[in-house]
């Protein structure tokens, strides 16, 4: 976007009053759609911080169990959150994703919204805000700030996010659906180089919806080949200080805390690992989780 556009997305933001224990709801203009998110605050100032903008997991939205478990624990802890529902392509949406909807979303226009998030939290007065993803979102929470180096970003908070290996999607995907990733992603593949990336792909598998209908181009987007997807890739490259929270019994995150051991120097890097906790952190693991955010945040 540029400046003045993002200036007037901005003018269409709609700030309702946050008072008492429920997220109250922002509204945001961005791209020709309205984007919609929870803010909880701390307190009256909650513009001094520290403020924590969260990204949802595949396919979800901000209010979502553990988003809503998290902006709780964190408000009791003096730290007010903004979660955000990413638009995945549609107007205003609210809630999970109808999977009988065509998909037209990609992967990546999750940073651009990121963005757009953290400018609006920059026009309430916010000087910095620390940056929460869970699942999918760790890995385009980590693009969004990798895209603006110089954003007043205070900390990372990457929650079991996203690793990717080309072996392990595929197995994923044929152990979900029963039949290979290879032939549609082969058709995708095939129609955006014939220039069809807008072609819809009918009745394929796709994330967690059976039998939907996807752009060649969105198909690529989520399962193309990319070793930016695994996101401890990317961690050496950002500049702010990195939170990783893992759950030692997450069964959808295998191999994460491999991956980020070697990379955590308990200083810009910290690893923190909840015994017990599995891949959404629920019930008192959502607690656990905001006592490591409130030290990382503490720490600076």
């Amino acid at each position: 976007m540029t400046k003045a556009s993002n200036a007037a997305a901005l003018g269409l933001a709609l700030l309702l009053t946050a008072t008492g224990s429920v997220a109250e709801g922002v509204k945001l203009g961005h791209g020709g759609l309205t984007l919609n998110a929870n803010l909880e605050t701390a307190s009256d100032d909650w513009q001094k911080g520290p403020v924590v903008l969260m990204t949802h997991g595949t396919l979800a939205h901000g209010g979502m169990e553990i988003m809503q478990a998290l902006q709780a624990a964190l408000k009791d802890r003096g730290i007010s959150s903004l979660s955000i529902t990413l638009s995945l392509g549609l107007d205003n949406r609210q809630g999970m994703y109808d999977c009988k909807t065509p998909h037209t979303h990609r992967h990546t226009d999750a940073v651009d919204e990121i963005g757009a998030w953290l400018g609006w939290l920059q026009s309430q007065g916010v000087a910095k805000a620390a940056l929460l993803g869970h699942s999918r979102s760790g890995n385009q929470v980590a693009r969004s700030v990798l895209a603006r180096p110089d954003a007043p970003v205070a900390a990372v908070i990457l929650i079991a996010p996203q690793i990717w290996s080309a072996d392990a999607t595929a197995k994923d995907y044929e152990k979900r659906y029963g039949k290979p990733l290879a032939a549609p992603l082969a058709r995708a593949q095939q129609l955006v180089a014939e220039g069809k990336e807008n072609a819809m792909l009918e009745h394929v598998d796709f994330l967690f919806c059976p039998d939907t209908s996807v752009t060649a181009a969105t198909f690529l987007s989520y399962y193309a080949p990319d070793e930016r997807f695994d996101t401890p890739r990317l961690i050496p490259e950002i500049k702010p200080p990195v939170l990783v929270i893992a759950g030692s019994e997450d069964q959808v995150m295998k191999g994460l805390v491999d991956k980020v051991r070697p990379l955590a120097d308990g200083q810009r890097v910290q690893l923190e690992v909840i015994d017990g906790a599995a891949h959404f952190f629920r019930d008192l693991y959502a607690e656990d989780v905001a006592d490591a955010i409130r030290a990382r945040l503490g720490s600076g």
